[in-house]
């Protein structure tokens, strides 16, 4: 992919890509969570995953597929911004670990409260009335949801709201620095899966988890059904930053996030059936719908300002800033 692109497709693949991009989101955190309840090494999963992603890009370098290269400027730049983005993965695995998928979901939509919070003391002045009521009544949805929350974990609430803190500052720092401008997304995922592995190998020994989380996944592995879940995860980190590009450039950014807050729903709709953990109480349903209603109507208002301005040729950063 070079520089700028137009968002340009038939409305059979632009269906398909949004499609394939809200399955492989959902798929990846029931995947996630599946692979945490029988391991629970999560910086141990994230290098594991990291180190995956670098092999098989530097693989497809290799058969000819990719162009792939590593500048020591380059590298630097990133380096700050993929401490950000791993510490937001890293901590996310790790809330996933104590607390149920509805109740990710829920935590994670506050982001864009976090992310308005920063932009208003940045002197980015303040958001529109909608935008803002929207996004209070994401964080007054957890607030209720928590109240009736009757597996509540402060290991993995507070595991959630540092994953949040750090996705806000993952976001705010590529704004302003545009650390990705220019690169493709093959590219940063290269960048940021070998700036990672030094990082994260250091919290797998400062955390304690090596030497333990070896010799365990070692005794795992002979289980078949545990490395089907395990291979899948490990692999799924590609084919999610994939659909997610994917969509965004056959539709549009905003597209991407629409997507992402719809797939929210299913996930938190299928997260009361499958792996259990979920106890219903009618605080936390209504909760639940209360940040789920502050989410869709976040992603409304962004549509109707998104119409208002210019249809413009989008940047390769502009495409790839949206990760979760």
């Amino acid at each position: 992919m070079e520089g700028g692109m137009e968002a340009q497709a038939t409305p059979f693949l632009s269906l398909f890509s949004a499609v394939s991009y809200g399955i492989a989101s959902m798929a990846m955190v029931f995947i996630n969570k599946a692979v945490l309840m029988q391991y629970g090494y999560s910086m141990t999963l994230l290098a594991l995953q990291q180190l995956v992603t670098a092999l098989l890009i530097h693989f497809g370098k290799v058969m000819g597929h990719t162009k792939a290269k590593v500048n020591m400027t380059t590298a630097k730049k990133l380096l700050p911004v993929s401490v950000f983005y791993n510490a937001n993965v890293a901590f996310a695995l790790a809330s996933l670990k104590g607390i149920n998928i509805p109740m990710y979901i829920a935590m994670k939509r506050l982001t864009p409260l976090a992310v308005l919070v920063v932009g208003f003391f940045r002197g980015k002045g303040r958001p529109s009335t909608q935008v803002s009521l929207s996004v209070i009544l994401t964080a007054i949805g957890v607030i209720i949801a928590a109240l009736g929350d009757f597996s509540f974990d402060i290991y993995g609430y507070t595991m959630a709201l540092t994953s949040v803190f750090f996705q806000t500052m993952y976001l705010v720092l590529v704004e302003k620095s545009g650390a990705e401008e220019g690169l493709t997304s093959i590219e940063i995922m290269f960048y940021n899966a070998l700036i990672s592995l030094p990082f994260l190998l250091f919290l797998i020994i400062a955390t304690g988890e090596f030497p333990h989380s070896i010799s365990i996944l070692h005794e795992k592995a002979h289980s078949f059904t545990f490395l089907v879940i395990l291979i899948l995860s490990l692999i799924m980190g590609i084919v999610l930053n994939f659909t997610m590009f994917w969509c965004t450039i056959v539709n549009s950014a905003l597209t991407t996030t629409i997507v992402g807050v719809l797939k929210g729903v299913g996930s938190s709709t299928l997260g009361f059936i499958l792996l259990g953990g979920v106890q219903l109480h009618a605080l936390n349903v209504t909760g639940l719908a209360i940040n789920t209603a502050g989410g869709l109507w976040y992603s409304y208002v962004k549509y109707q300002q998104k119409k208002r301005i210019p249809r413009k040729v989008l940047s390769e950063e502009e495409l790839v800033k949206n990760k979760v």
